[in-house]
């Protein structure tokens, strides 16, 4: 919480920008209805020519294959960064619930700004300065995490695009830090040669500031001024996310404040074919600006009437990188799209069991918000790090993410655990990099627990007898990683006792990466035993045991 001076001297602050400041800090000139119209007709013309290696149907779309580069990579920076960093609030969805009467970030937004008709979301724009913002640090940071690719968020669900866009006014490039954030992040991540990605939640924009119509605040002006002001370019079209009411309400009803059920979008207002346009406009922009690696969509595309604009976004973005010499990855999530159509991404959860069709999850360092907010808590690298290993022996790829305080540094917290993360991979990432799933996930007490896709689901509490396996990508080498150390010095790995028809000869060696002590085992009908050295390696969450079954013979004397 802000002390009441660090709150009057953020009030000063604002107070004493120059006016010529204030000047730069509004949107320019731009006629972003004549660039969506523009971006959406290329996009219809693109998707319709026979020429192009994908159509806008899920049969062509159903050609597509998740590439080797991500199932190589396993592990990802995911980075959430806007203008709500600035208050730093609750979680990232301050823009929104700073709009909800009852809501703490309401009563935060009034003791700590004032009203919001005289304060509103935009006025936070020319104190998101980014002044520490440096990119090519941060990448060197993600190098030495071990990270193999970075998803800046391009655009929240807040309305404020964090790149040069041509088809909203209101961006980084153009206000608040006055840079291209994505398209520097897009630079520095390619020069160390990792892959780059975006992320957009556009789609949520929709409803996102809705409740702001249903008191006196600077959204209900913006939306019912004639003619309208540039702010609702920003707040609108501030819908509802329930459908109209039985008195024909559709916003500022105390249902509207309630979020539908997510496990059934067909429920939730419908954006109109307007909207669509935009969410396409700036999906595809993104695409020709910065040709990502890969795209990550959050949920609310699975809401019906995006189907149509969602198979002519894939067929758009996997044909232009085509044509770029590219091989995309594009996520969803639930079943937004058919499974054979793109990479199925879990927040914060995970798959039961091993999964056929490489997948991956994201989940945050801190826990309580995506983005940066005082006081939050933080997750261990242990628990990251068990929560990798557990993801990549199922087939997926883990994408963390980091949230920037709002003047471009990263908290202190979140810089420890990279690095704690990437100096454990320095010696065990062998068994995650490259790697494929072996026939058998793992075994242990965490297995099949619960609903493992549902939210908060992926911090789990492992131990020693939780084992998961990989193996070498030509399934040479398997690799048995225990999520803890025993205690007693043994260990039993059950699923490689003696006969397992899974294995191509009996084992002939067991080696514990970052040790170079000898591991004495026997492989019996009830498993594989192993003699421990009587001290860990070190202090780690997960220890790799390399197997290996097919060992050159001793030479002769």
């Amino acid at each position: 919480m802000k002390s009441p001076i660090v709150k009057f001297a953020a009030l000063l602050f604002v107070i004493a920008i120059p006016t010529a400041t204030l000047r730069a800090q509004s949107a320019p000139p731009q006629d972003s209805a004549r660039n969506i119209a523009h971006q959406v007709a290329k996009v219809h013309a693109a998707t319709a020519s026979p020429a192009v290696p994908f159509q806008a149907d899920w049969d062509s779309l159903a050609l597509y294959r998740t590439p080797e580069w991500f199932r190589d990579a396993k592990f990802g920076i995911f980075l959430h960064w806007g203008v709500y960093s600035v208050p730093a609030f609750a979680n990232e969805w301050y823009p929104r619930n700073m709009y909800i009467p009852g809501n703490p970030a309401y009563e935060h937004q009034i003791a700590t700004y004032g009203p919001q008709s005289k304060f509103g979301y935009k006025d936070f724009i020319p104190l998101f300065r980014a002044q520490n913002f440096d990119p090519a640090a941060w990448v060197d940071l993600f190098v030495s995490a071990g990270a193999r690719y970075v998803v800046p968020v391009a655009e929240h669900c807040d309305g404020f695009a964090m790149y040069a866009s041509d088809m909203t006014p209101w961006n980084a490039a153009a206000m608040g830090p006055h840079r291209d954030v994505v398209g520097e992040l897009a630079t520095a991540t390619r020069a160390r040669g990792l892959r780059f990605g975006v992320s957009s939640h556009v789609a949520e924009h929709w409803w996102w500031y809705g409740e702001g119509r249903s008191f006196d605040s600077d959204v209900r002006t913006a939306m019912s001024s004639t003619p309208a002001p540039l702010d609702a370019q920003l707040y609108g079209p501030a819908e509802a996310m329930n459908p109209p009411g039985p008195n024909g309400d559709v916003v500022g009803t105390p249902a509207d404040a309630k979020e539908p059920n997510a496990s059934h979008l067909e429920l939730w207002l419908p954006p109109n074919q307007p909207w669509l346009d935009d969410w396409l406009a700036q999906s595809t922009e993104l695409v020709d600006k910065y040709h990502p690696d890969f795209f990550y969509f959050d949920f609310f595309i699975g809401q019906p009437a995006f189907k149509p604009g969602l198979q002519q976004f894939a067929a758009y973005y996997y044909s232009s990188s085509a044509q770029h010499n590219q091989q995309p990855v594009l996520t969803y999530k639930g079943e937004d799209m058919p499974a054979n159509t793109a990479t199925l991404d879990i927040e914060r959860g995970a798959v039961g069991t091993l999964r056929l069709l490489p997948w991956q999850t994201d989940t945050s360092i801190s826990i309580h918000s995506w983005g940066y907010v005082d006081n939050d808590e933080y997750r261990t690298a242990d628990s990251l790090i068990q929560q990798l290993v557990d993801t990549v022996s199922k087939n997926g790829n883990l994408l963390l993410n980091v949230g920037p305080k709002s003047d471009g540094t990263i908290s202190d917290q979140a810089r420890t655990v990279l690095l704690q993360i990437g100096a454990w991979l320095k010696v065990n990432g062998e068994a995650i990099y490259a790697s494929r799933p072996f026939t058998v996930y793992g075994e242990g007490p965490i297995r099949g627990r619960g609903n493992p896709t549902a939210k908060g689901s992926d911090i789990q509490a492992f131990n020693a007898q939780d084992i998961r396996f990989t193996t070498s990508h030509d399934g040479s080498i398997l690799y048995a990683t225990a999520l803890g150390w025993p205690t007693d010095g043994s260990l039993v790995v059950h699923t490689l006792y003696h006969a397992n028809p899974y294995l191509l000869a009996p084992v002939c060696r067991v080696q514990l990466l970052g040790s170079d002590q000898i591991i004495a085992f026997a492989q019996q009908p009830d498993g594989l035993h192993l003699t421990l050295p009587a001290a860990a390696p070190s202090n780690e969450a997960a220890y790799v045991f390399r197997v290996t079954t097919q060992c050159q013979p001793a030479p002769h004397s």
